[in-house]
């Protein structure tokens, strides 16, 4: 085996290593419990990892509380997003954690990972009903980058080396909308003279 060839395997065999890490904060062990099955009760003291949503975040004198939506976790320990029915939620539950957290940067809808123990069932109100939210004793809290934003284009095949600039037809050939639009500059009118007196 070449030098290149080795060097290789090894820098693609470390690439796809990086690629589906936990980060250090979330590495364990941790029971394979859900938060419905956790509903039920009889779990206190177990080590979980879930993760999900934010619906709210309340700080309070000892300790900050955050309501979530859970999602499954991908292999990164990171909440799946809502895209597909594998990923639909799991129902909610609460953790809390000493000290107080900002509820402008841990805001509704982030994607927040924690771990922890089971404690107990917390009731509140969702609507008029009462919610009985599983209650995690939080080590950690791990809140995720935003996902960049997925722009979805129309069918059709996109050729980066065509379009406004490119090819003998120039921008707008055969009228496609989709293919070229142009800059729309709004100028405003110029404010009326003032009256003369």
């Amino acid at each position: 085996m070449s030098v290149y060839r080795s060097i290789t395997l090894a820098s693609a065999v470390a690439l796809l290593a990086a690629c589906a890490t936990v980060p250090k904060p979330l590495e364990g062990t941790y029971t394979d419990i859900s938060t419905t099955s956790a509903q039920q009760g009889g779990a206190g003291g177990t080590r979980v990892r879930w993760g999900g949503e934010i619906i709210k975040t309340e700080p309070g004198a000892q300790e900050t509380c955050f309501y979530l939506l859970s999602r499954p976790l991908d292999s990164q320990a990171r909440p799946r997003s809502a895209r597909s029915d594998d990923d639909k939620a799991q129902g909610r539950f609460v953790a809390c954690r000493a000290g107080f957290y900002d509820p402008e940067v841990f805001t509704r809808g982030r994607e927040v990972t924690v771990t922890g123990t089971l404690h107990g069932i917390v009731s509140q109100k969702v609507g008029d009903f009462d919610y009985a939210y599983p209650r995690v004793e939080a080590d950690v809290v791990y809140l995720w980058p935003r996902r960049p934003a997925v722009v979805n284009y129309p069918p059709g095949f996109y050729d980066p080396f065509w379009g406004p600039g490119f090819g003998p037809w120039g921008p707008g050939y055969w009228g496609n909308p989709y293919w070229y639009q142009p800059r729309v500059i709004v100028v405003p009118a110029p404010p009326p003279p003032p009256p003369k007196k």
